[in-house]
């Protein structure tokens, strides 16, 4: 491995880093859209901020696309209090706008410089090593590393000193202001961090993949957990291991790098999508299953506490009181048997003492609806999953 493949892939994974902690919390507050929104506005902060310093590299750039990307936000909440149309209309009519007057501008009046929409769009990992910080005559490696590195130091600060303050602001605004925070502070606060992440990694992967990197990781993540300190190494892991495995799958199909990381990370959120342990496809499909399940054998139970008549309950005469399949009657059978509700005496089903008080006790619940009688039939009820 040479030395520029390893700076790329360390690249790409700060920034993964980077973009999946203001991400996750973008994600729990419904707001992943906005990072479009801002990583596509705070291009006229970019093109302002060079009109003054006349320099790529100066921090201003920095400082005013954030500025900018406050700004996006603040319109986009603005027009969406108003009540005449929802947050994702006003991102759409915002960020197209902001965008728009950067790319006139850019087309206006700096038409000679490397500041280009391709550029700034897709970027390009492959390049960033070529970019070199150099200090008193000594190279330190790629100004890239350097850039998003300093802000994810801070933003990792960030995250410690004000965890508990996000944390309660995300999941209870009402709760935070009488605990004695500002939820706004922190919004615009989580807003500028995520507008300095995006303008920092510009330069390396473009702003398509900072977007990926901001959500795909942390909403692959929310379908593993709801734990929030788990769901922020989740969104880390995934975002590190896309980065890595995006970066040799260009390498092995001579494909551009930031696309490929985009596919990984396409990939690992549908592989997680479908297998999932609780949230999952699959897993939803299976549960679904149990609960039809369920209803079926609460069905047959109720079934045996009103006919007292042998003849309604045998066997063979189940299958047409019930109009169940053969299958599916000695699934259900089978289950109940397993869970000692029912008995059998020459083909004639009854219920057991406990098969007749669990039946005894749903129907009270159907009659009074109490949320108290569910409570407490559930250690049963849920034994017969599986």
């Amino acid at each position: 491995m040479s030395n520029a493949q390893l700076e790329i892939q360390l690249i790409a994974s700060i920034v993964a880093i980077a973009c999946a902690i203001p991400g996750t919390f973008l994600v729990l507050r419904k707001m992943a859209m906005i990072s479009d929104a801002i990583s596509h506005s705070i291009l006229p902060g970019i093109v302002i901020g060079f009109f003054i310093t006349q320099d790529l590299n100066s921090p201003l750039l920095i400082l005013l696309a954030a500025l900018t990307g406050i700004i996006t936000v603040v319109l986009v909440e603005y027009i969406q209090k108003t009540g005449l149309v929802k947050e994702d209309t006003a991102i759409g009519l915002v960020f197209p706008t902001l965008f728009s007057i950067g790319v006139i501008l850019i087309a206006k009046n700096a038409n000679d410089v490397h500041l280009d929409v391709d550029a700034v769009l897709l970027g390009e990992l492959a390049f960033a090593p070529f970019d070199r910080m150099v200090i008193s005559g000594a190279d330190v490696g790629p100004k890239s590393l350097w850039i998003i590195g300093s802000i994810l130091l801070i933003t990792i600060a960030l995250l410690f000193a004000f965890f508990k303050e996000l944390k309660v602001s995300t999941f209870d605004a009402g709760l935070a202001a009488s605990l004695g925070f500002s939820p706004a502070v922190i919004h615009y606060g989580l807003m500028t961090v995520s507008s300095i992440t995006t303008v920092g990694a510009f330069d390396a992967v473009g702003a398509i993949l900072v977007v990926a990197l901001m959500i795909a990781p942390p909403a692959t993540a929310y379908l593993l957990t709801t734990d929030l300190k788990k769901m922020l190494f989740y969104s880390v892991g995934f975002g590190v291991f896309s980065a890595i495995s995006g970066y040799w799958l260009a390498h092995g199909l001579d494909a551009s790098i930031s696309g490929s990381i985009t596919t990984m990370l396409g990939i690992i959120f549908l592989l997680v999508y479908l297998f999932a342990p609780n949230k999952g496809v699959i897993a939803v499909l299976y549960r679904e299953k149990q609960q039809r399940t369920e209803v079926l054998l609460l069905t047959f139970l109720l079934h045996l506490k009103n006919h007292t008549d042998e003849r309604e309950r045998h066997v063979n005469h189940l299958n047409e009181h019930i109009n169940w399949q053969k299958i599916r009657s000695k699934t259900v059978l089978d289950l109940a048997l397993k869970n000692n509700m029912i008995k059998f005496n020459k083909n004639i089903v009854s219920l057991t003492e406990k098969g007749d008080a669990f039946t005894s006790q749903a129907i009270d619940y159907i009659i009074t609806n109490e949320d108290a009688q569910i409570e407490d039939m559930k250690d049963d009820f849920f034994l017969f999953r599986g």
